[in-house]
C-alpha cells in the first residue's frame, strides 16, 4: 500500500530498491540490477522532460499562442522529473548498504511483492502501453 502524499512511483521505486538492497548478500546479481533500474528510471525521467519540452514547443510553433494550462501541465512534469532525479541522485551516493535507513517503512517487501511491483514499473514504460497498438497491428 502506497500512501497518498508522495510520488506513488517513487514509492515503489524506493521499496523495490530496498528488497534488492537487503537480497544482495543472498544474490550478488541484485547489486547489478539495483543499478540498472536507478540508471533506467533516470534515463527515463531524462526522455519524459524532453518530451515535454518537445511537445510545447511544437504546440507553440503550430498555433503561434501560449496557453497557460500547457505550461502549467509542463512545468508540472518538469517539477515531478527534478524531484524524481533528485531522489535517484541521493540513491547514487547513498553506498547499498546503507540505504536501509531510507527504508519507506517498517514492513519489508517479499519477493511476490517486488514481483508485482516490477511488473507495475514495467506496465508504466511505453512499450508496455502501446503493446495493445502492436497486437492490433
Amino acid at each position: 500500500q502506497v500512501s497518498g502524499g508522495e510520488d506513488e512511483i517513487q514509492q515503489l521505486q524506493k521499496a523495490l530498491l530496498d528488497y534488492l538492497d537487503e537480497n544482495t548478500e543472498t544474490d550478488a546479481s541484485l547489486v547489478f540490477s539495483r543499478k540498472f533500474y536507478i540508471a533506467q528510471w533516470f534515463r527515463d525521467t531524462t526522455m519524459e522532460t524532453e518530451k515535454a519540452i518537445k511537445s510545447q514547443k511544437d504546440e507553440d510553433s503550430s498555433e503561434g499562442t501560449h496557453h497557460a494550462k500547457d505550461v502549467e501541465t509542463t512545468g508540472q512534469i518538469m517539477h515531478r522529473a527534478e524531484s524524481r532525479k533528485k531522489f535517484l541522485r541521493s540513491i547514487i551516493k547513498t553506498a547499498p548498504f546503507q540505504f536501509s535507513t531510507l527504508k519507506m517503512n517498517s514492513d519489508t517487501v517479499d519477493y511476490e511483492d517486488a514481483c508485482l511491483i516490477v511488473r507495475y514499473l514495467a506496465s508504466m514504460r511505453p512499450f508496455a502501453q502501446s503493446f495493445d497498438i502492436y497486437l492490433t497491428q
